[in-house]
């Protein structure tokens, strides 16, 4: 033991003696006044040096064994020479010759970095003969930078002073000929890029011909093999991967075992991010010894796959710096692909058929988490043989239809929204080919083949075909519903936090109202609970204090409501639903913080009882308003701007009914005895005299307020003794109210002109057709020469119209006719 620390510390020595630790800007300084060919890796504390190249360096340094050739790690983060290297050091390589910088290289390529040591240790003795000259360099990728930086300030200047920026295109620049992308100053590091890990399957693994069902394990999971390469090891290679080993007993029969075959390396990610990557791998491979994952994680890959310790079939990244590394190690001009934006998640029906609900219902929704679904809706219920033929009618006349509706219609099953970036793909791929004998096959740990039932040929569980398919059968199980759902007076006080959580939860509030329950509601809304001992508890504590009830919308909200609340008692809520709103904010059973309606039907009921249509139509208004809609204002202004555009056609279209109106007026005033006309007319002129009123206060034609004050003055003290008065001040009134609707709008004159052709009907015969449809029309061409016509001319027109006994009409129309003028 004592020797193998003595080894072990002469190794690190070594290390030491073979790298040189640069921390300081002093300790640069020095360095750069020194004589040599200096290889010095920049690194952050963040990802520390790179490890992986230290045999290469150690390999160049013994292979070439010359003094000028010296290795140095820069701390960048406390050295101020290499402040601009500090996020774009990783990995990086500067080579410095006496203090001049003569070459760069970026990222961990061995061959390349073995070619470039050779030439510029050639070229440095050289120089030191004086049959060449050191050529400088400037560092392209921080050049670049600079010139970027350069770019920002000069418009940033230039738009203060007023003049247009430089024409550069944002996040691009060429430079040497090339366009060179860039972002923002915190997208130049390796944030905007995916994360990703490294992965090995081992000799034993390849050699045993397992590659293949460990890939489709890995993709299974939701995981995409960015690459995939089959290399067999080197010694240098095995050892500059295990370094952190080198001190284990079983370092050289590990190094030996790692040599001994082909190996396939990967290199993983998921989603649009790749976030937790690492984490979530090396959760699928299990621990590192076989022993301990057949153990405690007996379906970890490992496990099933690994004989023992070093020989465990898998290797992962266990940190974000040692897959870096890996990944600079095994492609070193591999491109990190960049991370995209927010993940679009798709949604996709899961049934668990009967059989395998009964029997496996726990571990199937168990491997569904670990896969990375999220069970958006959830559902145990039975199918008739009618609703399983409707469901699959599209396999009517297939001769396995019969047998797969009878098994669906055979007992409870259970019916999931499974959601995930490719849910789709990812659930069909979970299941496995849809014949059993294929799925056993190919894919002996798909769903089916491990929960296949002996002696049925159909398989236990079904998924969505396509995102359509999906949408159409998630409706068949899941319709879209509305549910009653009541904040308590116990939970009020949290009723904010709830509401986020109904919003979590996929829910619109599409009504809410807050109010409190009089004794009387509360035993009409429970009213189905009478029969119970704690019914006059309930409906006390119901009317002891503000409630809030909502009206939910949600697909299959009924049971997705009663689902998020948890049992009745919070106590078993804790313990059967630790996240339900009951086991959150509920006391007691009585004080159980929320309440649900039990099916669509009492739903419907509540929601009537405590709101009427007019709420849930201003509340659904509102809602829209709270999410960024303006539907409800355009609406209005919509229909202000409709009545706007109609008004103009409205008044023709009202002259053309008083033509049609006077003409039928017409003859049932001839069916009027002479000393009566006079009133009819009075009493139909009443009639349209309102509407003709508030015609008026909407069109633009209305009179200043100045010009109608003293008119209304008239006539409130005129209409106050209305009731009082004889006959003939009613006819008075109407005769000072003749000119004001004249001076408003020219409906007055027209009927007035029209009563007087009805008059004129009964005296001249010859008259009679001008009061016919045909004949209204004929006189609208002199509508405007009647609005300009003077009084005496009115007062003509009326003369000629007087007949015997009609004197007081006679003043009537004189007094109409003064009124115009």
């Amino acid at each position: 033991m004592a020797d193998k620390k003595k080894a072990s510390m002469a190794r690190r020595k070594q290390e030491i003696q073979l790298q040189q630790e640069i921390e300081t800007q002093e300790e640069w300084e020095d360095v750069m006044s020194k004589e040599g060919l200096y290889v010095i890796d920049v690194y952050q504390e963040w990802c520390g040096p790179c490890v992986g190249m230290v045999g290469v360096f150690k390999k160049i340094k013994n292979d070439l064994g010359d003094p000028l050739l010296k290795y140095a790690v820069a701390k960048a983060d406390t050295i101020d020479a290499l402040e601009k290297y500090r996020g774009r050091c990783e990995p990086c390589f500067l080579f410095y010759a006496t203090g001049v910088l003569v070459a760069v290289i970026r990222g961990a390529n061995s061959p390349q970095v073995m070619r470039t040591v050779t030439e510029q240790l050639q070229q440095e003795h050289k120089v030191i003969d004086g049959s060449a000259e050191r050529k400088e360099i400037k560092d392209p990728y921080i050049s670049m930078v600079d010139t970027m930086d350069n770019d920002m300030e000069e418009d940033e200047e230039e738009a203060e002073e007023g003049r247009p920026a430089s024409k550069k295109d944002g996040k691009q620049m060429r430079f040497k000929g090339e366009l060179v992308n860039f972002g923002d100053e915190n997208d130049r590091s390796q944030e905007s890029k995916k994360e990703v890990t490294v992965a090995v399957i081992k000799p034993d693994a390849v050699q045993a011909g397992k590659v293949d069902e460990i890939l489709e394990e890995i993709r299974a999971k939701g995981i995409e093999i960015l690459k995939d390469e089959e290399r067999t090891m080197t010694e240098e290679e095995a050892s500059n991967m295990y370094t952190h080993l080198q001190d284990e007993d079983f370092y050289k029969d590990l190094i030996a075992f790692m040599t001994s075959g082909p190996s396939h390396i990967l290199v993983l990610t998921k989603g649009r991010t790749g976030e937790n990557i690492i984490n979530e791998f090396r959760d699928l491979i299990g621990p590192t010894s076989v022993e301990e994952a057949k153990e405690k994680q007996p379906e970890s890959l490992r496990a099933k796959h690994g004989n023992q310790t070093y020989m465990n079939a898998l290797h992962g990244s266990s940190s974000e710096d040692q897959a870096m590394r890996e990944l600079a190690f095994f492609f070193p001009d591999y491109a990190i692909p960049v991370a995209e934006g927010k993940p679009k998640l798709q949604r996709t029906l899961a049934l668990i058929r009967p059989d395998a609900f009964k029997h496996h219902k726990d571990e199937v929704l168990q491997m569904i988490h670990e896969a990375g679904f999220k069970v958006a809706l959830q559902k145990e219920m039975s199918l008739t043989k009618e609703m399983a033929q409707d469901f699959y009618k599209e396999h009517e006349g297939q001769e396995y239809f019969d047998e797969l509706t009878t098994r669906m219609s055979s007992g409870p099953l259970m019916a999931l929204g499974l959601a995930r970036e490719d849910a789709v793909e990812g659930w069909r791929s979970m299941l496995g080919p849809k014949e059993l004998d294929k799925a056993k096959e190919e894919a002996p740990d798909s769903l089916r083949a491990k929960f296949a039932v002996e002696d049925v040929v159909i398989n236990q569980f079904h998924g969505s075909d396509s995102e359509a398919a999906a949408q159409k059968e998630l409706d068949f199980f899941f319709p879209m519903q509305q549910t009653m759902a009541v904040i308590k007076p116990d939970a009020l006080g949290t009723k904010d936090e709830i509401i986020e959580k109904v919003h979590d939860a996929g829910f619109k509030i599409a009504a809410r109202k807050e109010t409190q329950l009089s004794r009387e509601i509360a035993e009409e809304f429970y009213s189905d609970h009478k029969d119970k001992d704690y019914y006059n508890d309930l409906v006390e504590h119901m009317a002891s204090g503000p409630t809030m009830f909502m009206v939910l919308s949600r697909e299959d909200a009924v049971e997705g409501w009663r689902s998020l609340i948890g049992p009745t008692d919070p106590e078993k809520a804790k313990e059967e639903s630790p996240e339900s709103l009951r086991a959150l904010y509920g006391g007691d059973i009585l004080k159980n913080a929320v309440h649900g309606s039990s099916n669509p039907e009492r739903a419907k009921e509540h929601i009537q009882k405590i709101f009427d249509e007019e709420e849930m139509q201003d509340q659904e208004g509102e809602e829209k308003k709270e999410e960024g809609t303006e539907g409800g204002e355009q609406t209005t202004e919509q229909q202000e701007e409709k009545q706007g555009d109609i008004e103009p056609p409205t008044e023709q279209a009202e002259e053309q009914e008083h033509d049609t109106a006077v003409s039928k007026k017409s003859t049932e005033v001839e069916d009027v005895a002479p000393e009566d006309r006079q009133r009819y007319r009075e009493a139909e002129a009443a009639k349209t005299e309102e509407p003709q009123q508030q015609e008026q206060t909407s069109t633009e034609e209305a009179k200043p307020t100045e010009e109608e004050t003293p008119k209304e003055e008239e006539k409130a003290p005129e209409e106050t003794p209305k009731t009082e008065e004889e006959p003939k001040q009613e006819e008075t009134q109407k005769e000072e109210e003749a000119p004001k609707e004249e001076e408003k709008t020219e409906e007055a004159p027209k009927e007035e002109q029209k009563e007087e052709e009805v008059k004129q009907e009964e005296e001249a015969p010859k008259q009679e057709e001008e009061a016919k449809p045909e004949g209204g029309e004929e006189t609208k061409p002199e509508e405007p020469e009647q609005k300009s016509e003077e009084p005496a001319k009115t007062e003509e027109t009326t003369e000629e119209a007087k007949t015997e006994g009609e004197e007081k009409k006679g003043e009537e129309t004189k007094t109409e006719g003064e009124g115009a003028a």
